[in-house]
């Protein structure tokens, strides 16, 4: 299995979005601060995933999320969440 996610920087209120085959050891490493882009940031709430059958297929859709329609798309996915 390989999933997208959404973090949530409780620090500063941003929004991270990656990819990965072991979710519960990335989350781990960036509340570690071994991540570049989220260092400085945590702690982190994960506020959304998904689930894909492979790594590839995360990787797209977390490339898509973070395009212009991606971004509009998790809009509306988070706040029919909240």
């Amino acid at each position: 299995m390989a999933y997208i996610y959404i973090l949530k920087s409780l620090k500063n209120g941003r929004l991270y979005t990656g990819s990965t085959n072991d979710i519960r050891r990335r989350l781990f490493e960036h509340e570690r601060g071994q991540s570049k882009y989220t260092r400085d940031a945590g702690p982190f709430k994960l506020i959304y995933k998904e689930e894909f059958s492979s790594l590839l297929q995360a990787r797209q859709r977390e490339k898509y999320l973070k395009s212009g329609k991606g971004r509009e798309e998790l809009k509306i996915l988070l706040n029919l969440r909240e």
